[in-house]
């Protein structure tokens, strides 16, 4: 290792409080979307700006998508560019603003919204997604400008909104609207995904498919249940019928962890209040990740076919709606420039060797590579995100930051 970087390295060990003053911050500001009953990222975006002046940046580009369901009428958008020794290509790292709820509070041991540090462990909603990307990259670009160090070439920190929801008022916005901001040469990572140890590069993901389904019957009293039509009934086999879709999809690829297809029910909305009336409309839905070895649409064809069945079994309505729909991009290949900038990195920062690997998560990877931009998700995490205690290991915010740090120094 050389001595610029050991000497950054150590400078940003130094860090350790900013990082629990800044989380702290960042998670007492609950950027929920308007789905989830929340008023959008404009507070946190005005916080993080503040972040984003101590840097002395040399640029700061606002793109607000314009949402009428949030007070600030936007949501918030920033690309931050410090200036390299060269512009030939940029070092963009991505992290998003947007949490989600904290789910059942008794699950919790601490207020979702307080950070509390033990043993190293921050704890909190938001900590770890995505928190930490944000704070690793941000603290990076700190350490360069505190010892007054160059990158090698432009670097720009992208904090976007809405990717929890489906990143329209996000990434897929800036890319509209800034699409020439990136080119094929740059290197994109988004530390949005990972490993506990640090060893995974994400290059690869499954296609989503969310479906909504509304099964419509008629409601009766539950002693009387000849009178109606049990929407919940149909429903529940409706759930244990789409479980066939295991066996139906049954592909494995090792390159992905799971190395299947999954296709799950997750949430159910509220039917009727009561226990003695038989519900006449029932809405839940599903979380499926697809492998690439399958369409979008014919899988949506499946399922039609499916629901059809029900509807004639039971003498209910089935309307089917895709909250979001994301078929697989083209991976990344595993030797592109940015997957090799951060084995490099990983390898004499960590003492490990990376492996470029397929996620069935989907990440806002996808949208960069549907536009022919390889990008590669990055992180050492313990994987809790959207979980209760969900938690940010302070040790792997610094090692994150000095990878990064590896990363824009590289020629």
């Amino acid at each position: 290792m050389n001595k610029t970087n050991s000497d950054i390295f150590d400078h940003l060990e130094k860090y350790r409080k900013d990082i629990v003053e800044i989380q702290t911050k960042l998670t007492s500001i609950p950027a929920l979307g308007p789905e989830n009953g929340g008023d959008g990222e404009a507070e946190k975006a005005e916080y993080i700006k503040t972040l984003l002046e101590e840097l002395q940046y040399d640029n700061l580009e606002e793109l607000n998508a314009p949402d009428d369901r949030v007070k600030a009428g936007y949501r918030p958008n920033l690309l931050v560019k410090i200036k390299g020794k060269s512009d030939k290509k940029t070092i963009w790292v991505m992290s998003h603003m947007d949490i989600v709820p904290p789910g059942d509070l008794t699950l919790w041991n601490t207020d979702p919204y307080q950070v509390v540090e033990k043993d190293g462990i921050l704890y909190g909603r938001g900590v770890e997604d995505n928190h930490q990307g944000f704070i690793s990259s941000l603290l990076a670009v700190r350490a360069l400008r505190e010892k007054n160090i160059l990158p090698e070439y432009d670097v720009c920190l992208a904090i976007v909104s809405d990717e929890e929801m489906g990143s329209g008022y996000g990434i897929e916005y800036v890319l509209k609207k800034a699409k020439d901001h990136f080119r094929p040469e740059d290197l994109i990572i988004i530390p949005d995904a990972g490993s506990p140890d640090g060893s995974m590069i994400e290059v690869a993901e499954k296609s989503i498919c969310w479906i909504k389904c509304e099964t419509i019957g008629k409601q009766t009293h539950g002693s009387t249940p000849e009178k109606g039509i049990n929407a919940h009934n149909a429903a529940a086999h409706f759930i244990v019928k789409l479980n066939e879709l295991y066996h139906l999809y049954d592909k494995n690829d090792p390159l992905f962890d799971p190395p299947i297809s999954t296709f799950e029910p997750t949430k159910k909305e509220n039917n009727v209040p009561n226990i003695n009336t038989i519900p006449g409309e029932d809405i839940i839905y599903f979380d499926c990740r697809i492998l690439p070895d399958y369409t979008v649409e014919a899988f949506q064809k499946q399922i039609r076919e499916w629901a059809d069945e029900i509807e004639n079994k039971f003498g209910v309505t089935i309307k089917l709606s895709y909250p979001q729909i994301l078929s697989a991009p083209p991976s990344t290949p595993s030797d592109a420039p940015v997957a090799q900038a951060l084995k490099i990195a990983i390898k004499e920062v960590m003492g490990r060797e990376a492996k470029a690997m397929g996620i069935g998560g989907g990440t806002v990877a996808a949208y960069f590579r549907q536009e022919g931009l390889p990008a590669v998700c990055w992180s050492t995490i313990d994987d809790t995100a959207h979980e209760p205690n969900e938690s940010c290991r302070i040790g792997n915010v610094i090692n994150d930051a000095r990878v990064f740090v590896h990363v824009f120094l590289q020629k």
